[in-house]
């Protein structure tokens, strides 16, 4: 699908990942509208590149449905907010297990739901979710944020089928470890040693490829961390038993800390 001259919301706008999507999206011509909690982060962001700025909170359902109509003629949804989500599910409030799963996952099927008829009759349009390699293998300490990737991963390629040959496209972008950006940057805590990461701009021009080439699902992330996730997809056993030996505790332990607040 052709970027320049499509109007394309992004959601999570203010977090680096999602700034860069923006940054990256308006290069290519986009007419961009731009969407987050936090207003004072996200409209500086939307008047530097001349995009719309909607202020939402994604776990209040009826914002998400504000936000929808708000943003009715989107031909290219890039669903990219999300939850941390990290520690064990036994330590988290209803409340809070609650608010993960309406972020990350209701969310953005309810924005696809909501945006797809207008793109299907249009015949015209693009929804990619941005996941993650969590969505693939589980890992400790990461059981909520695993359940909702492997849930959008499962909607997002079901979604892709449903809509063949409608004129509309559907993507899942999945990263690894992001540096710079993404929960370890946002906690203060750094990727464990010998672990390679990935920048917020081959995410972002990951994304780009999927829209532009169609692709049903771009892992972005470098091989080992790739192969080691299609493993642990088909041997969960195995990639068990390797994680508990390679994940070092005190590194889950500051990441869990360092994202307590974003509950």
């Amino acid at each position: 699908m052709r970027i320049s001259g499509s109007t394309v919301l992004i959601t999570g706008a203010t977090g680096g990942i999602g700034q860069t999507l923006a940054r990256t999206f308006a290069a290519r011509g986009a007419s961009l509208v731009l969407t987050g909690r936090r207003g004072e982060v996200l409209r500086p962001l939307a008047e530097s590149l001349g995009a719309r700025a909607i202020t939402a909170d994604l776990s209040d359902r009826a914002e998400v449905a504000r936000l929808a109509e708000k943003a009715a003629d989107t031909d290219i949804l890039i669903a990219n907010a999300a939850l941390p989500s990290s520690g064990e599910v036994l330590d988290y409030s209803t409340e809070e297990l609650d608010r993960a799963l309406e972020v990350n996952l209701r969310a953005p099927i309810a924005l696809a739901r909501l945006l797809a008829p207008r793109m299907v009759r249009d015949r015209r349009g693009h929804i990619v979710m941005i996941g993650s390699i969590s969505g693939r293998a589980a890992s400790p300490g990461a059981s909520l944020y695993n359940a909702s990737k492997f849930g959008l991963r499962g909607f997002t390629l079901g979604l892709r089928q449903d809509l063949h040959g409608t004129g509309v496209g559907v993507s899942i972008v999945q990263p690894g470890f992001v540096r710079d950006a993404g929960m370890f940057a946002d906690a203060g805590v750094e990727v464990p040693a010998g672990v390679r990461t990935v920048s917020p701009r081959q995410v972002a021009m990951a994304t780009v490829r999927a829209v532009e080439a169609n692709r049903a699902e771009v892992n972005i992330a470098p091989l080992e961390l790739r192969l080691g996730s299609a493993v642990g997809s088909l041997f969960p056993s195995l990639a068990e038993s390797l994680q508990r030996r390679l994940v070092a505790d005190l590194t889950l332990r500051r990441l869990v800390e360092g994202q307590r607040s974003k509950r």
